[in-house]
């Protein structure tokens, strides 16, 4: 994987190993809601699909923020209570 190095000298490559580790987070949400669609009504698939959307559409600019971790850890929190990503996760897999 190349890094791009800024004028200042300074790497990007751990903020877009942070964009991609959330990205992939995100789609883990959209294919467990995608899972369960025959559960919710067609209205509330897509607001959350348009969330998600949203989310992954400005990942890079979230993720350059200060709080990144914070303001990613409270996204996701909030697209558990509606997908239950975190029930679905396979015990044996847990560190």
């Amino acid at each position: 994987m190349a890094r791009v190095v800024s004028p200042a000298g300074i790497s990007s490559a751990p903020a877009t190993r942070l964009t991609d580790f959330y990205r992939q987070e995100f789609l883990k949400h959209r294919r467990c809601l995608a899972a369960q669609r025959e559960y919710f009504s067609e209205g509330a698939i897509s607001n959350a699909e348009e969330a998600l959307s949203k989310v992954l559409g400005e990942l890079d600019r979230l993720c350059a923020q200060d709080d990144a971790d914070q303001l990613m850890s409270g996204l996701l929190k909030k697209f558990n209570a509606v997908t239950g990503l975190s029930g679905w996760l396979d015990p044996t897999q847990r560190h």
